[in-house]
């Protein structure tokens, strides 16, 4: 049992504890039908339910700030990147809203005056900063440095510093006791005020919102205040504190103590006597350890609302695999908006990254949806895109980039041929990864299956998989209308192994084949060809509709980073956390391995089983995973 007031008493409500604020919107839905209200004016708990939507907004717009890598990262302090563990551990930061919803409801009506203050006092504003830096800073000052003693460090204030990174979400990831502190800290200036007849709305409002503002000011992790401004104005430095010098005490924990002002840690004798020259280097985006990424994954935008399935929307999100949020609906238009604006300006950005075995890898984007690279006119575009990040790339000395779906489609640039040809000096290795595709789409087939049924068949990946297997003795029923296509694959296959590659132009010629393998979307009536018991292994985008319920869906081909990576806090698409499609893969392990070949055009059928085993030897993990189970009659 842990210690007295560390738990918070709604932690097992999961998403239910925000019923607590039932009754405030009761209240307020009732003054609406009440026929006493005539003319409505704005009740308190309508004021508490704007202030708390306000505050959680602040926390949300600063976690976004600070994970817009292609804004931030050269004034990022840690550098490390925010894991799935440090997400889960501040997955419930906003409880104190909830807790200080129930403090403010309980002094309305403990104090009524709370209730009918005026909109605007200057009197209140004066009063509250004298009280804000007389009683609340020295007293949470005081107080910090008590929760850095033995007992109280351990039982409460750790899981404070238990975040390796700080963020925005770690200003609200503390215990229940804390926050009951931090709600004195808040109130003193405000109750005061009032108290002495300046309060007003204006007042709660501005406070309020102004603390939270600068507690996710000092946990954001990225160095904002230009050390010109302390220079030109020293005494500015012991006013307000930046994110470096917080972010000192989450690494020295026995100095900067301060909530807002440094000027107490000067008179405590605890002010970290690094904090001004850190600063200076960090605002100056110099000396900050940023790194040459060593493998970069070049990934596009699927659709409108994927694009929001990204860390700096909304970190909690995009930490789970992607499916359609109800609560992201409305910001469809925005995301619409947001991607043709990015269609005319914007250029490939970074926007994850996780590091394995010291190795910095990073995810960019080209900013283009799915259906635009279907456009004829767009392609000349999303070409020069993609070149262009191939060659800064190459520029900034990155090793591996790897070419995610679209982008290394074949009738788009041959699977990256034409940039290899283009610029025959590359030192940057050009991978698509469709070799470890095919090798985990071939891994997945049972040994004894002697006959598939393949759609996309003469697609790249198609055609390597029906090589492969026909080698194999099995016997590949591959669906095409073009006799001319089929027969090039054919006449590839080693003159003993042709007979097994078989031409079909209909789904009826699989009725008896329980092994789809399909590159190619096929609708609920095409499915139903196949027969009861079958299993579809699928290296289509979007995958199929899992429409048979007497059958099986494998997802799109993908592999298990190995257990070492590190910060890695984003799914990738609809993939499960640490899973990655396995073009990705196919890119980390030609990385790892230290490949000096390019890997583009035509998938090498001979190198699929060496890709493979080089894979599971660097210690990826192959996923099968099942969207349904057979059920039985």
């Amino acid at each position: 049992m842990g210690a007295l007031l560390s738990a918070w008493p709604w932690e097992n409500f999961g998403i239910f504890k925000y019923l607590l604020y039932a009754p405030f919107v009761a209240k307020v839905l009732y003054g609406f039908y009440d026929e006493e209200y005539s003319n409505f004016n704005l009740s308190w708990c309508l004021h508490l339910l704007i202030l708390s939507g306000l505050r959680g907004l602040i926390h949300v717009l600063w976690s976004s700030y600070s994970n817009m890598l292609f804004l931030t990262r050269n004034r990022r302090i840690v550098q490390q990147g925010v894991d799935f563990k440090q997400i889960d551990k501040e997955w419930d930061w906003d409880n104190f809203l909830i807790l200080q919803a129930l403090v403010i409801s309980t002094a309305c009506y403990m104090f009524p005056f709370l209730q009918h203050l005026p909109l605007w006092n200057a009197k209140g504003l004066i009063a509250a900063l004298i009280l804000h830096v007389g009683i609340s800073e020295p007293l949470y000052y005081w107080v910090h440095r008590k929760f850095h003693g033995d007992y109280l460090f351990k039982h409460y204030h750790s899981l404070h510093h238990s975040s390796p990174v700080p963020a925005a979400f770690t200003a609200g990831h503390a215990t229940l006791l804390e926050h009951l502190i931090l709600t004195v800290v808040i109130g003193i200036p405000i109750l005061g005020a009032s108290v002495m007849g300046y309060g007003s709305g204006s007042l709660i409002y501005g406070y309020v919102l102004s603390f939270d503002f600068l507690r996710c000011f000092g946990h954001c992790n990225v160095e904002i205040v230009p050390h010109q401004l302390f220079e030109i104005f020293p005494f500015l430095r012991y006013v307000i504190y930046t994110p470096t010098y917080h972010n000192l005490h989450h690494t020295d924990k026995d100095t900067n103590f301060c909530l807002f002002m440094p000027l107490f840690d000067a008179l405590g004798n605890t002010l970290n006597r690094k904090s001004w020259q850190l600063h200076k280097t960090l605002s100056s985006g110099s000396g900050n350890g940023v790194t040459v990424p060593h493998f970069v994954f070049l990934a596009h935008v699927v659709d409108v609302s994927s694009c929001m399935h990204v860390p700096f929307v909304y970190r909690s999100f995009s930490s789970l695999p992607y499916t359609t949020r109800l609560f992201l609906v409305p910001a469809w238009p925005i995301a619409f908006i947001v991607l043709l604006a990015m269609w005319v300006w914007s250029k490939t950005f970074l926007v994850s990254f996780y590091y394995l075995r010291g190795r910095l890898h990073q995810m960019w984007v080209v900013p283009r949806c799915g259906f635009q690279y279907f456009l004829p006119f767009a392609t000349e575009g999303i070409n020069k895109q993609i070149e262009q990040a191939i060659l800064r790339a190459d520029r900034i000395g990155v090793k591996v980039i790897s070419l995610a779906a679209l982008n290394k489609n074949e009738s788009l640039n041959g699977g990256g041929k034409l940039f290899v040809d283009k610029h025959p000096n590359l030192r940057v290795r050009v991978v698509h990864g469709n070799t470890l595709t095919a090798a985990v789409i071939l891994n997945e087939i049972p040994q004894d299956v002697k006959e598939v049924f393949l759609t996309g068949a003469t697609s790249k990946l198609g055609r390597a998989i029906a090589l492969y297997l026909c080698q194999k003795k099995v016997r590949v029923l591959m669906l095409t209308l073009s006799t001319d296509r089929f027969q090039k694959i054919q006449k590839e296959a080693p003159l003993e192994y042709q007979s097994y590659l078989v031409q079909v132009t209909k789904y009826q010629a699989a009725q008896n084949c329980k092994t789809w393998i399909v590159g190619k979307w096929i609708t609920p009536r095409e499915q139903s060809w196949a027969p009861r018991g079958t299993h579809f292994h699928q290296f289509v985008v979007p995958p199929i509709l899992s429409f048979r319920r007497d059958c099986t869906y494998g997802d799109l081909a993908a592999m298990r980073l190995p257990q070492d990576v590190e910060g890695l806090g984003c799914c990738e698409y609809t993939m499960g956390r640490g899973v990655v499609h396995a073009c990705h893969a196919g890119g980390v392990v030609h990385s790892l391995e230290g490949w000096d070949h390019h890997e583009v055009g035509a998938i090498d059928v001979n190198r699929i089983d060496l890709v493979w085993k080089t894979a599971l030897k660097h210690g990826l993990k192959p996923v099968s995973r099942l969207t349904q189970t057979v059920k039985e009659n």
